[in-house]
């Protein structure tokens, strides 16, 4: 694989990138799941996990871009659960997200290539975060690592919106061709960047295959190769 130069910046994606997203999301269901039943057993016998997702991206589908943060949706989540189990509380629903969202922070773990390719790459670029979800790297146990940080809920962009790319670089003080992004999505990572006029690199922790139409110039399956290609 080529080397790649002239680089003065670096973008991450987050979710699914520096931590196992679904895996984290799944711990956090399961553990608000098991508390609504020492509150209300009705309710928590009326759900599963899955039909909890299932109306939590029905919310999120109908309030994304519409100016409301993660975290308000995540409530509304909740509220509509509790609606559709007979069990309406909007009091319970804010615990519910409280609940959900500390475990949510709280027992993220890193991928092991997470820490030391950001501190290896810190002295050498300028590296930052573009994301479309709300992982802040202060709450899991990545303070002070990002110099720039681009959640898509504050700009009404969500990746691949090429825009969205063009607020880090603007954050970052550099050209397209002096930022390298790296992200798990073929779609919003690689498509994204490749819109905005920037290099990628496709991280392929599972081994995926690609897709025939998009065109992925760097392909990695641990953070780590990063070191061996800038």
């Amino acid at each position: 694989m080529k080397k790649i130069t002239g680089i003065k910046a670096i973008s991450f994606d987050a979710d699914g990138t520096l931590w196992d997203f679904e895996k984290v999301r799944l711990h956090s269901l399961s553990l608000t799941l098991t508390k609504l039943e020492t509150i209300d057993s009705v309710a928590a016998n009326r759900l599963t996990i899955d039909r909890m997702m299932e109306t939590a991206e029905r919310v999120f589908g109908e309030l994304n871009g519409k100016g409301a943060r993660h975290e308000e949706i995540r409530l509304a989540a909740f509220k509509q659960t509790l609606v559709e189990v007979g069990r309406s509380d909007d009091t319970l629903a804010a615990y519910l997200t409280e609940f959900y969202l500390k475990h949510r922070y709280n027992d993220i773990e890193l991928f092991e290539d997470v820490r030391p390719t950001l501190k290896a790459l810190k002295s050498r670029y300028k590296i930052g975060v573009v994301s479309n979800g709300n992982s802040y790297p202060d709450k899991c146990g990545l303070a002070d690592t990002f110099q720039y940080i681009v959640f898509s809920q504050d700009y009404g962009i969500d990746k691949p919106d090429p825009r969205l790319f063009h607020v880090a670089l603007d954050k970052a003080g550099c050209t397209a061709q002096e930022m390298l992004h790296i992200g798990d999505s073929l779609k919003n990572d690689v498509i994204g960047a490749a819109g905005a006029g920037m290099k990628s690199v496709w991280l392929n922790r599972q081994k995926n295959k690609s897709e025939p139409e998009i065109k992925v110039e760097y392909e990695i399956q641990s953070l780590t190769e990063l070191l061996d290609i800038l």
